[in-house]
C-alpha cells in the first residue's frame, strides 16, 4: 500500500481577516474556503500568516507579522511567550482574557440549554502572573547548545524552551530556573534526569514551603546526591528523589519525617497539609475565592447534609464542614482520602467524614450514599460527572453546585440536569488559569419541582 505524500506547504505568508478566537484561543479566519487557526492572532487583526499543516477541513498556521493590531494585543510580559508552551495568551490584554472565557462558558451553556435565562456570576479574578504553584519541569541536555535546559516545552514541540525565567510560575519556582540548569549540567548524571515536579505551598517560617521531585532514570551517583543536597539547604527547598514510577518519590531533605506543604484558608480558620504529588489548585487565591463561593451559592444551613464528590484532600468538605450538621467527602484515590482524613483530625473537624470509592460505578447502597443528603458539591475531571449524575438525581437534591474545568463537559451535563427537572441558576467563570485559555467554570442547580 502507497503512502500519501504530504502536502508540500507555501513558503510565502498569507494575509488573512482575524474573525474570532476558538475555545483554545486561536484566531480564527477563512482562506479559499477553508477555515484557517492562527496561533497568536486575535480577533479584528490582519495578519500575515505561514501555513504549518493542511487537513480535509482545515488549515493551521502560525503568525508571521501583524499588518493591522488589535487594541487588546499587549506586549507579553515574558520574553519567552511567542515561544514557551507553558502559556498561549500574553499577547492578549487579561481583560480581553477574561471577557474570551466567560463568552466561551456561557456560549455553551446558553447552546445546551437556551431557555436557561440563568444569572451571570462575577468571574473570580486574582494575579495574573507569579501565580502557579504546581508545574512539570522538562529537562534536557542539548548537545548542540552545550546546556541543560530546564522549563516548559515549545509551542506544539517535544523541545524544550531555552529560558533563564517564567513569569507564571510562582517566584519559590520560577527565580530557581538558572540555577537547576547549573546544577544538572555539573551533575554526572546529567542525561539521566529527565524531569522535576515542582509544588509550592503558603511560605512556612518554621520550615520549606517548596518542594521539588527530581525524576532520574538511573542511580545517582554518590555525589551527585551531595550536590543536590547542597542546592536543597541552600536554597530552602525541600528535595524529593524519584528512581521510578510515581509509589518511589521519596524525601531526602530536610530529614524530618515530614513529607507535607501546607496551605491555609484564613477565611475557614484552615490550615490544609498535602503531599508535593498530591493534586492542589495550582492557583491559591482563586481557590480560597472559590471555596467561598461555592459555600454561599448552596447557601447552607445548619441541619443541611451535604455530599462532595471527588472531593480530593477535601478542600471544599473540610471549609463545608463549619456551616451544615455533616459533609461526607468521596474520592477515588485511597491516598487522597487518608490526606482529607489527616486534615480533619489536625483541624479538629468531627462533621466531616470521607470514603474512597470508584465514581463511575453505581452508588446505591453505598453507606455514604443514606444519610439524607440534600446538597450535593461536585467538583469532576475534565470528562465531567455525567457517569454520577443519575444517581445524584434519584436523592432529588435540593441544590447542586458543580464545579468545572472544562465548559463542553459542564454545558452537556448541565443539559442532563435540566432534563431532568434542574433549574441553571447561576454560572461563572473562575481564572484559574491567567495567560492560558483554560476555562474553570462553577454553576449552581436547583430542583425545580420543589
Amino acid at each position: 500500500m502507497r503512502r500519501r505524500r504530504r502536502q508540500k506547504l507555501p513558503t510565502t505568508p498569507i494575509v488573512l481577516e482575524i474573525e474570532k478566537l476558538s475555545h483554545e484561543g486561536r484566531g480564527i479566519a477563512h482562506h479559499e474556503g477553508k477555515v484557517v487557526f492562527v496561533t497568536e492572532a486575535l480577533p479584528g487583526e490582519t495578519v500575515e500568516a505561514l501555513l504549518t499543516s493542511r487537513r480535509e477541513n482545515f488549515d493551521e498556521a502560525a503568525l508571521d507579522s501583524i499588518l493591522k493590531a488589535s487594541a487588546d494585543r499587549i506586549d507579553p510580559a515574558c520574553e519567552y511567550a511567542s515561544i514557551c508552551g507553558g502559556c498561549s495568551l500574553q499577547h492578549f490584554d487579561p481583560v480581553a482574557q477574561l471577557a474570551f472565557k466567560e463568552a466561551t462558558l456561557f456560549e455553551r451553556l446558553s447552546h445546551a440549554v437556551p431557555e436557561a435565562g440563568f444569572e451571570k456570576l462575577p468571574p473570580l479574578t486574582g494575579p495574573v502572573l507569579g501565580y502557579r504553584r504546581k508545574a512539570r519541569l522538562a529537562v534536557r541536555y542539548v548537545h548542540k547548545k552545550e546546556q541543560v535546559l530546564v522549563g516548559f516545552r515549545e509551542k506544539n514541540s517535544s523541545f524544550i524552551t531555552k529560558m533563564t525565567s517564567c513569569q507564571v510560575l510562582d517566584p519559590r519556582i520560577a527565580d530557581l530556573l538558572p540555577a537547576l540548569s547549573t546544577l544538572i549540567g555539573g551533575l554526572e548524571s546529567f542525561r539521566d534526569i529527565p524531569q522535576i515536579e515542582v509544588a509550592a505551598g503558603d511560605p512556612d517560617s518554621e520550615g520549606c514551603s517548596a518542594a521539588f521531585i527530581f525524576r532520574h532514570l538511573k542511580p545517582l551517583p554518590a555525589n551527585d546526591q551531595t550536590q543536590l543536597l547542597s542546592f536543597a539547604k541552600e536554597k530552602s527547598i525541600a528535595l524529593y528523589l524519584q528512581p521510578g514510577g510515581m509509589e518511589t518519590v521519596h524525601k531526602i531533605y530536610p530529614a524530618d519525617g515530614k513529607d507535607r506543604l501546607y496551605y491555609s484558608l484564613p477565611e475557614f480558620g484552615l490550615n490544609l497539609a498535602f503531599h508535593p504529588t498530591d493534586f492542589t489548585q495550582v492557583n491559591a487565591e482563586i481557590n480560597k475565592a472559590m471555596i467561598a463561593q461555592a459555600i454561599s451559592l448552596l447557601d447552607l444551613a445548619d441541619s443541611d447534609v451535604v455530599l462532595d464528590l471527588f472531593c480530593g484532600l477535601g478542600n471544599f468538605t473540610l471549609p463545608l464542614a463549619g456551616f451544615c450538621s455533616q459533609v461526607t467527602g468521596v474520592e477515588g484515590s485511597r491516598e487522597m482520602v487518608e490526606r482529607a482524613q489527616e486534615n480533619a483530625i489536625a483541624n479538629n473537624i468531627k462533621t466531616a467524614d470521607f470514603f474512597s470509592a470508584d465514581l463511575t460505578q453505581p452508588m446505591a447502597g453505598q453507606a455514604w450514599f443514606k444519610r439524607g443528603i440534600n446538597k450535593v458539591l461536585l467538583d469532576p475531571p475534565r470528562s465531567g460527572a455525567l457517569e454520577v449524575l443519575p444517581e445524584i438525581i434519584n436523592i432529588r437534591p435540593e441544590r447542586i453546585v458543580y464545579v468545572s474545568c472544562n465548559p463542553a463537559t459542564l454545558a452537556r451535563d448541565a443539559e442532563y440536569l435540566v432534563e431532568k427537572g434542574y433549574v441553571l441558576a447561576s454560572a461563572g467563570v473562575m481564572d484559574m488559569f491567567p495567560q492560558t485559555a483554560h476555562v474553570e467554570a462553577m454553576a449552581l442547580f436547583v430542583d425545580g419541582k420543589k
